[in-house]
């Protein structure tokens, strides 16, 4: 656009000598003649830069550090990739999809979720996950959390419509199995061994369904019994102490009273049977030196007569002490007696 300056510049003049009353050109005059100016090949070069803009940020992007990126080409998936800087063909051609690959968690039976889902009764009304029948037929409020992350991309995309809805209704319907089969007191004492035993239960479902999950842990919170019958539960459960308390000391008593009684019977038993024992051994000894005796003494009788009369005052003798034996004609028998040194007489 070319200016007639000098004309502009004598009409300014004119105006400064207070002839014309011409006006200087206004801001809006400048900008219509502006827009009237046409640039060659502007708006080619303009749609170029678009197109090439376009294509550059679909083409380059990045995968952070804990994300897998998923690969489509018309909606095909055909490789995943790993954290960096990545390139693929453009936006209508290839699509990337970035799952996390961090740990992961929902919460059942808390006053919030991290997904925000909760279940719903038909009426809409919201529903206490963690109140749940134990086998016992008791209701236990028993909240947990659980802990996944996703081990395979592929399936956690293209296997399971809703992995997350899905992982919640089979991580209640596991706890609820597994709580089924305990009454309320070992549900509220063995909480490790539940979590152990639901998390097993849970991850089985997770591979038949090929979501792609891996379950990291299963936490139970604070168990209990719901609040209207806490304190009912209380004094069941301190009746229960008492009455294992009770059975703990007849059961003690038990133990220290009759293993005596029983050592004192076996003794008992031990000692009348040793008795017999020595009381026939004893017989059949008599019995058989009996018949020795007599199969002598049928051999000669006279002989073994006074072998056993002779054995027999042998043996009955010494043991009468002095014996004097005195002729029947004997008419004093003091002077025999000696009796002074028998009884301290002094001559």
């Amino acid at each position: 656009m070319n200016w007639d300056w000098e004309k502009l510049q004598q009409k300014q003049k004119e105006r400064s000598t207070g002839g014309g009353g011409v006006k200087p050109p206004q801001m809006d005059d400048l900008v219509e003649k502006f827009k009237g100016y046409k640039f060659p090949g502007g708006w080619i070069l303009f749609g170029v830069a678009v197109i090439l803009l376009f294509f550059g940020t679909s083409m380059v992007y990045t995968v952070d550090t804990y994300e897998v990126g998923v690969v489509q080409r018309f909606g095909e998936f055909v490789r995943t990739e790993t954290p960096g800087l990545k390139f693929k063909l453009p936006a209508f051609i290839e699509k990337v999809t970035k799952v996390s690959t961090r740990v992961e968690k929902e919460t059942f039976g808390f006053s919030e979720s991290p997904s925000g889902r909760t279940r719903l009764s038909a009426s809409g009304e919201s529903i206490d996950e963690s109140l749940m029948l134990t086998g016992d037929l008791n209701v236990g409020v028993i909240p947990w959390i659980v802990q996944y992350k996703i081990k395979d991309p592929y399936d956690f995309l293209f296997k399971v419509e809703d992995v997350p809805l899905f992982l919640r209704d089979m991580s209640e319907a596991s706890m609820r199995l597994v709580v089924g089969d305990r009454s309320i007191n070992e549900v509220i004492n063995n909480r490790p061994e539940i979590a152990i035993t639901a998390k097993e239960a849970l991850q089985k479902e997770m591979d038949e369904a090929e979501t792609g999950i891996e379950i990291v842990t299963v936490e139970l919170g604070n168990t209990n019994v719901p609040g209207p019958v806490q304190e009912s539960f209380n004094e069941v459960n301190q009746a229960v102490q008492e009455k294992e308390k009770l059975i703990y000391q007849a059961k003690e008593e038990y133990n220290r009273v009759i293993p005596s009684a029983r050592g004192e019977a076996e003794q008992a038993i031990k000692s009348a049977e040793g008795y017999a024992t020595e009381r026939v051994n004893e017989a059949k000894g008599d019995a058989a030196r009996f018949t020795a005796q007599y199969q002598e003494y049928a051999k000669a009788k006279d002989v073994t007569r006074r072998r056993l009369y002779l054995e027999m005052v042998n043996l009955v003798f010494p043991k009468l002490g002095e014996l004097y034996i005195l002729d029947s004609d004997q008419k004093n028998v003091l002077p025999l007696l000696n009796l002074g040194e028998k009884w301290g007489i002094q001559k």
